[in-house]
């Protein structure tokens, strides 16, 4: 795998150069973002700061989310609720705040890895298909949403959560379940990013009952509707 590496902290970037070596990796480090807006289309990893001299990572974030699908993770040292929230928003595959163990960050790299492959929870050998709520249709082959015709930019773990439920809309999946299939770890339960990707959801597609929240358990694809989340808690 060849990593972009965006780390203006020289120790910092050192030390994560030498972990991704020792396990195999090519690294490419950058301490500016237009450094990285000039090299990330080559990479096929990106670990991403958010403290840079020239630009705001979050910034930066959404500008290399519009020309590179590379998965991607936050390493920063920000750790308030809102900027963990945008940085999901924005794209990011996950979030991770400084200080951490090296062993826990390149075990969530090989996570994300493994997630950001193949389609979750599709049975092996299961033929491509589109499914359709309402006005939404879900293109699981192509990963793309339409909403009345018109499309619908998801990140990419907006859309395995959508593709996620629209394979088995008739059944409700539990919050384990889900974070177990997208993000590869049931145990992340207890932290806001599944809900964070399902409000996403609604508000880029403008329809609120697309995810139903079944109250204190977990998600179903719903009704497609412009209005409320039915009986969900958010």
């Amino acid at each position: 795998m060849h990593a972009l590496l965006v780390e203006d902290d020289d120790r910092m970037a050192q030390a994560l150069v030498t972990a991704l070596a020792q396990r195999g990796h090519s690294v490419r480090r950058v301490g500016r973002a237009l450094d990285a807006l000039r090299h990330v289309r080559e990479a096929q990893f990106v670990l991403l700061d958010l403290g840079l001299p020239d630009l705001d990572g979050l910034e930066l974030l959404r500008r290399l989310r519009t020309v590179c699908d590379a998965p991607l993770i936050v390493v920063t040292a920000r750790c308030e609720e809102r900027d963990i929230v945008q940085g999901l928003r924005a794209g990011a595959d996950d979030y991770v705040v400084k200080p951490f163990r090296m062993a826990e960050l390149m075990a969530r790299i090989d996570s994300v890895r493994r997630r950001t492959a193949p389609l979750p929870g599709r049975p092996e050998g299961e033929a491509a298909s589109s499914v359709r709520a309402g006005d939404v249709e879900i293109d699981l082959a192509g990963r793309a949403v339409t909403v009345a015709g018109a499309p619908v930019r998801l990140t990419r773990r907006e859309f395995d959560v959508l593709a996620f439920l629209a394979q088995r809309p008739d059944q409700v999946h539990s919050r384990e379940e889900i974070l177990d299939r997208v993000w590869g770890d049931a145990f992340l339960a207890a932290s806001r990013s599944l809900d964070v990707h399902v409000a996403g959801i609604r508000a880029k597609t403008g329809r609120a009952g697309l995810v139903r929240t079944v109250r204190g358990f977990g998600y179903q694809l719903g009704s497609p509707t412009a209005g409320g989340e039915g009986d969900g808690d958010g």
